[in-house]
């Protein structure tokens, strides 16, 4: 039979004292000096213990009060007692217990530390109520770490960008260590990229990212983690970080002969405002995989290069080129037609957004336009679009999770109050009761979402 967490850390607690008894009954003919050693303990445990009984006396208060402010503070009073237990008395065994998630009678200090991390609840709009939640439904990190987990470190980059700097830190310190470590260099073994430089990227930490991204010599990973760290310094107004790191990539691209990134250099480029090299690099990088795919019907090309097309204004090209990646790569439909919509080709995308079948990804397609009608001064544009959208979440009944985080996102764009708040709850509600599958992979696309209302940039997208 399988136990819980709880069950366990409780069994090794009753096995640790069980191991320590011998000990005891050894010590008890070992003379007069031993004898005194329990006196000697006693007097150095007793403030731990103390404290501990004064915050389990407090727990008791708080699950007593029905007033959730009284609850919270008590709970908080509590939390700090047990951690100046581990901080004042580190070698007590009571702090041993605390610091090991052990069991101290039927007091379960783990539980006890979520109970606290719970407290965001208490307002349960608050973003930092979503993200606890969405962290709850993300399957557990396997450790050693060895394999990507961008929807953890997508939590890291949002608890960063809605206000819990701490919390981010230690999330992301793990992947971190495991790329230190060398157990893996940056990729785990089957040549997935970790995320961990774009993660440090997004929080700001620029050197410690291009320190992990030069260590890796994969074409793929080391062009992409260039372009998104560069992407991030043009977020922060850092053009000049930007342009060297674009000049980077695209040196490291002619030097391994990388052909299949060009694409990503070509965005790179225009992004860090050298649109003549970025145009050129790009006409030819389609004149020798494009025509090629036309000529064999062999792989086309990356779906990179259908968004740098929509970058650089050429819709035919960008919406002949995502026709061809677009099922492998459903990812590209919004970002081609929401670049597109970006540069008045608003009426195109929509008749391209209609054509799409998975709700969630037409959804996502009417999100964009409706930013990029608003950005346009387009005002009747966006709430037409918001009507499609709108209909297109009755239509399924209110049962799509990313779909309801879509909605949320355009009624933050296009209303700019917090009504967004009950919709982005209604996502999460729905995504709780949802399948174990669903829940799995859902915790991304609303990290996404929630990061781009928040600040207004497509940082996890």
């Amino acid at each position: 039979m399988a136990l819980s967490p709880a069950a366990v850390r409780r069994w090794i607690a009753v096995c640790l004292v069980a191991l320590a008894m011998p000990v005891g009954v050894v010590a008890i003919g070992a003379g007069a000096a031993v004898l005194a050693a329990p006196a000697a303990q006693a007097q150095d445990t007793g403030p731990a213990n103390r404290m501990f009984v004064q915050a389990m006396q407090i727990i008791r208060q708080a699950d007593n009060t029905l007033d959730t402010a009284e609850e919270a503070r008590l709970l908080k009073e509590a939390d700090k007692l047990l951690a100046d237990i581990i901080a004042k008395y580190p070698d007590s065994a009571l702090a041993v217990q605390l610091v090991t998630n052990q069991f101290v009678g039927d007091f379960d200090f783990y539980e006890f530390r979520s109970r606290i991390k719970g407290l965001v609840c208490n307002e349960p709009l608050n973003s930092l109520c979503f993200l606890h939640r969405v962290g709850e439904m993300l399957p557990p990190v396997e450790t050693p770490i060895t394999s990507a987990r961008w929807d953890w470190l997508s939590l890291a980059v949002a608890y960063q960008h809605v206000g819990d700097q701490g919390r981010a830190r230690e999330i992301v310190a793990p992947f971190v260590a495991a790329v230190r470590r060398g157990a893996t260099t940056a990729t785990d073994s089957s040549g997935q990229d970790l995320f961990v430089a774009r993660a440090l990227a997004l929080m700001g930490q620029m050197q410690l990212a291009l320190d992990v991204t030069r260590q890796i010599p994969d074409c793929s990973t080391r062009i992409y983690n260039l372009a998104d760290i560069g992407k991030a310094a043009a977020w922060k107004g850092d053009m000049a970080l930007a342009g060297q790191l674009a000049d980077e990539a695209k040196q490291y691209a002619t030097a391994r002969n990388c052909a299949w990134e060009l694409g990503l250099v070509a965005q790179a480029l225009l992004r860090a405002g050298k649109e003549a090299q970025a145009r050129t690099l790009f006409l030819n990088t389609v004149e020798t995989q494009y025509s090629k795919f036309r000529q064999s019907k062999s792989d086309c090309c990356p779906p990179e290069l259908a968004v740098a097309a929509a970058d650089l204004g050429d819709a035919n090209l960008a919406l002949g080129l995502l026709r061809t990646v677009q099922d492998e790569n459903p990812w590209t439909i919004p970002a081609v037609l929401g670049r597109l919509a970006r540069r008045n080709e608003g009426g195109l995308a929509l008749s391209y957004a209609e054509q799409v079948q998975d709700p969630d990804v037409r959804g996502e397609c009417f999100a964009e336009l409706i930013e990029a009608a608003i950005r346009r001064g387009d005002g009747g544009g966006a709430n037409e679009l918001m009507r499609k959208l709108l209909k297109l979440v009755d239509d399924n009944a209110g049962k799509r999770p990313a779909l309801l985080a879509q909605k949320a996102k355009a009624e933050r764009l296009l209303m700019g109050d917090e009504r967004w708040r009950l919709t982005f709850q209604q996502a999460i509600n729905t995504a709780e009761r949802s399948s174990n599958f669903v829940r799995r992979d859902i915790g991304a696309p609303l990290l996404a979402a929630l990061v781009r209302i928040e600040t207004g940039l497509p940082m996890l997208d």
